[in-house]
């Protein structure tokens, strides 16, 4: 059975989560009636906790359909959504924007509470996050929200949200060998804090795998959004060569426990402080088995030590978490969507 963590009092999640972005259909077409059969595999092998958003087109909705379907199984869910406002209405946020939007997940997801909403704000230079986030626990006080979380705010603007009394019990971020901007004082601020992390991109959109072993550095165009987010990160990380050396530590690694690489890199993330639990890009159950050796997987020193060896060498990337995909003008801010609300409202 897959290990659990205490996100909160009284709430506990599969240390493995669900996520759910590839069902919002920019990973290829999503055949609903087969994503509710492997939504119900996960939750059989002990992956209850799922991921979703406000954003994620459709699938919230999807995952109603799989409560609706499987109510035995539906019963043993944790469903974590976003509360995620589009760019363009950052400035009008108000008390009955933050309502129809909550109102609207409990309804999609066929809910009287929910029981994560993780608030994300796309341009922290407009004001309103730490008035927007008060809405957000009032609606936790009135029973429509069980706990709250955040999603990729930096250190300085996560602490005015604790400052000012909201009860952050998570923070979901981008974390991996190839991204350790983390541990560059939000672990510490996190674990002060009793918040723990919720990781994404831990295999770096399937960049960390065995697949990529020995492959040329890509030239053309790549076959879905994550693998365009996550070659940004290699080029930060220290280029294509770089890259493959920390592929082939990580095969030399999973050889010996017989496992793959993709295992490896979660696990090593799994195994930092602080970290709650690693959220796994899943279209189907094709993977089922390596999330479950993943939880059964220990690493030695010497493990981490080969590991290191490279990531010691790593060039970037730098600064703060979201940091560089914040910058609208740069590479990894040019790719990001701002208006999904806007879309997945229709």
């Amino acid at each position: 059975m897959i290990a659990r963590f205490s996100l909160a009092p009284g709430y506990d999640i599969s240390r493995i989560v669900k996520g759910g972005w590839h069902l919002a259909g920019d990973h290829g077409s999503i055949d609903p009636e087969r994503a509710i059969d492997d939504m119900a595999a996960f939750v059989e092998a002990g992956i209850t906790s799922f991921d979703c958003a406000d954003i994620y087109t459709g699938v919230e909705a999807l995952i109603g359909r799989f409560r609706r379907a499987r109510p035995a199984l539906a019963s043993r869910l944790q469903i974590h959504t976003k509360f995620v406002p589009d760019l363009a209405e950052l400035a009008t946020v108000d008390g009955r924007y933050v309502a129809r939007i909550v109102d609207r997940s409990l309804e999609r997801l066929g809910v009287e509470r929910l029981d994560l909403v993780q608030f994300h704000w796309w341009d922290l230079a407009v004001e309103g996050y730490v008035e927007t986030a008060w809405e957000l626990d009032r609606l936790r006080r009135e029973g429509k929200i069980a706990h709250l979380g955040v999603t990729n705010f930096d250190c300085a603007r996560l602490a005015e949200l604790v400052d000012a009394g909201i009860p952050v019990a998570a923070h979901q971020l981008q974390y991996s060998l190839l991204d350790d901007r983390p541990a560059h004082g939000m672990v510490d601020y996190c674990a002060r804090k009793n918040i723990a992390l919720l990781c994404y991109g831990t295999v770096a959109g399937g960049f960390l795998s065995d697949r990529w072993l020995g492959v040329p550095e890509p030239g053309g165009a790549l076959a879905n959004r994550s693998l365009v987010k996550y070659r940004l990160i290699i080029e930060d990380f220290g280029g294509w060569s770089l890259f493959q050396e920390l592929l082939a530590a990580l095969a030399a690694v999973a050889a010996r426990h017989g496992v793959d690489s993709a295992t490896v890199a979660s696990r090593l993330i799994l195994d930092r402080p602080g970290v709650g639990a690693a959220i796994v890009g899943a279209t189907n159950r094709a993977h089922l088995d390596a999330h479950e050796r993943l939880d059964r997987l220990e690493l030695d020193a010497s493990d981490c030590a080969r590991i290191a060896a490279v990531t010691d060498q790593r060039r970037g990337p730098h600064g703060d978490v979201y940091a560089l995909e914040r910058d609208r003008n740069g590479p990894h801010g040019r790719i990001m969507k701002y208006a999904l609300n806007a879309v997945s409202a229709r």
